[in-house]
């Protein structure tokens, strides 16, 4: 079976550094394309980091696109207190030789999804969407070509960790957001319902380190880090492994469990900006646009995680 042809739209972030060599260490996967946007830390480090894990996964060739320096509409909100000033702060990281990409993100996300067979391109956002909204205003004719979006985004009932309300990556744009939630697009959400099931352990983090490789290593320095920050916010006995659980899903759709359900996102309100309304028990008469992912088998994809970084 051919792999599946993905493009991963990010920000990293550690987790997002972690969902990229998860994607880059397994064969079912075919990543034409990173594309970076502006989110945890400003463009200028998303892109530079992203190509820092390309290289830290043996990957040089893999192609590395700058997006968007700014949500549609808004001013960019950054986490450099959870993922500290670098972005991928923790263990030394040397600076990428690769080279990046001279054409704009968005420019290629439109050249691929025209030139690739319809329905055979999954886009897996792990930050803010304001490339692939840009992308979908644009070039309207591409959206029917997307075989699928599998996003990390959105809480329900973990509700918000930016905001009372609202998720990190829907909060920075909200509109991009609303205008990827109604394209259509088949639509699988890893809200922080799901995510904060993914914990880190010490167990698990040491499972990491014991792999003796240099990928395995900055894992584990990698979640070191942000794990003191989390833990000290929720209270939990380790950090949550948000967007490596998008690429788990595209491996083992069979861990995780959701519904079929309508989302709407919040673009007006101050009180409750970029909050993923969920229709979770199905009250309102709107149509179904996503699946909505809330469990999720932690130990399996600790393992598969710990499996695929150790081929690396």
């Amino acid at each position: 079976m051919a792999p599946r042809k993905i493009i991963i739209d990010t920000d990293p972030g550690q987790d997002d550094a972690v969902a990229i060599l998860l994607a880059l260490a397994s064969p079912e996967l075919d990543v034409l394309g990173i594309t970076a946007v502006a989110g945890n830390v400003p463009l200028p480090l998303t892109q530079k980091n992203a190509r820092i894990v390309c290289e830290l996964a043996g990957r040089p060739e893999t192609r590395v696109f700058a997006g968007c320096d700014a949500p549609l509409k808004r001013k960019l909100v950054t986490a450099e207190h959870v993922h500290g000033k670098t972005g991928l702060d923790g263990p030394k990281m040397d600076d990428p030789v690769m080279p990046l990409q001279d054409q704009h993100a968005v420019d290629f996300l439109i050249e691929t999804l025209r030139a690739e067979p319809e329905k055979t391109v999954t886009l897996c956002p792990l930050g803010p969407l304001t490339n692939i909204a840009t992308a979908f205003l644009k070039a309207p004719d591409i959206i029917p070509r997307v075989q699928e979006i599998v996003l990390m985004g959105g809480a329900y009932f973990e509700v918000g960790n930016i905001t009372p309300a609202a998720e990190f990556n829907i909060y920075v744009d909200p509109e991009a957001a609303e205008i990827v939630f109604k394209s259509g697009v088949p639509l699988v959400v890893m809200p922080l319902d799901v995510t904060h099931k993914a914990l880190t352990t010490r167990p698990r983090i040491e499972a990491f380190r014991a792999l003796g490789t240099k990928p395995g290593t900055m894992v584990a320095e990698w979640t070191d880090f942000f794990e003191r920050f989390d833990m000290e916010k929720y209270g939990s006995q380790g950090a949550p492994l948000h967007d490596p659980c998008v690429i788990a899903y595209l491996l083992d759709p069979y861990l995780f469990s959701g519904r079929e359900i309508n989302v709407e996102i919040e673009t007006t309100s101050e009180l409750t900006l970029g909050m993923t309304v969920a229709d979770w028990w199905r009250v309102t008469k709107r149509p179904a646009n996503c699946l909505f992912i809330g469990d999720i088998q932690a130990d399996g994809f600790f393992r598969l995680l710990t499996d695929r970084i150790g081929r690396l």
